[in-house]
């Protein structure tokens, strides 16, 4: 990192709050024992995309059945081959270029979701890599991770035109593939960014207001809500409050 990039990274930092750092890293240190992933049979993403009452509810069902991948990042492989070039929902027609999967670490102990892709992330096949894109780098790295210690991904995998926001049938449609890569990373923490992230994995429809601030239980992970990245572009007096959400994480992190 040159030294212009520094004195950013360092200004951010302030602007969240943050009053001094640590260079020690044994927190960020992985346990080295991973179990085979695992890709979710039809019959259990059926069930899955019926939806439940509860995320615990989800947390306790298994699948009916299984597949065994050498690695996660093979199983999360045949998830995007099984996803193809989806025509499942409407969106297909209505003018995504391609599908924005997920990017980073297979084995990540950190998950971000978010809600769909942007213009960016349709025209490069990556998710966050917009405006909110690079402040969601600057929030990961202000808990001393890079974006490739991470995994992220969105509950759609198409861009809704104009960026609208997702319609019910399509959540219901994509969120299968989301549960799947869950499944398959195994994160100890899930980041939902934002409100409709929050409320396909928690099935509420509270605000994101209501639910930041708490630690919930979700399909074997601790998961934290808080704001979007989009959000604290239009409202930057918020970072104070993402900055508790991240400290949150880094402490679960490190338990």
């Amino acid at each position: 990192m040159d030294r212009e990039a520094l004195a950013e990274h360092l200004r951010f930092a302030a602007e969240l709050g943050v009053a001094g750092t640590s260079r020690d890293a044994a927190w960020r240190l992985r346990s080295g024992e991973t179990a085979p992933a695992r890709a979710l049979s039809a019959e259990a993403r059926r069930a899955e995309a019926e939806g439940y009452s509860r995320a615990s509810d989800a947390a306790d069902v298994p699948p009916a059945a299984a597949t065994f991948y050498g690695s996660s990042a093979d199983a999360l492989v045949a998830v995007r081959t099984e996803i193809g070039d989806c025509t499942r929902c409407k969106l297909h027609t209505q003018g995504r270029r391609q599908i924005v999967f997920g990017v980073g670490n297979p084995d990540a102990d950190l998950m971000f979701v978010g809600e769909a892709p942007g213009a960016d992330e349709d025209i490069q096949g990556v998710p966050f890599v917009g405006r909110a894109g690079q402040l969601l780098t600057k929030i990961i790295e202000a808990i001393n991770l890079k974006r490739e210690d991470v995994y992220i991904a969105n509950v759609i995998k198409c861009r809704p035109p104009g960026n609208r926001n997702p319609e019910q049938d399509e959540v219901e449609t994509c969120e299968p593939f989301l549960f799947q890569q869950v499944d398959v990373i195994k994160p100890k923490v899930i980041v939902a960014l934002g409100t409709f992230a929050a409320r396909a994995l928690l099935r509420t429809l509270d605000p994101i207001s209501r639910l930041r601030g708490r630690v919930y239980d979700y399909r074997g992970a601790k998961l934290i809500p808080t704001f979007h990245p989009a959000y604290l572009l239009r409202n930057p007096s918020s970072k104070r409050e993402v900055w508790e959400d991240m400290k949150l994480v880094r402490r679960l992190l490190q338990s």
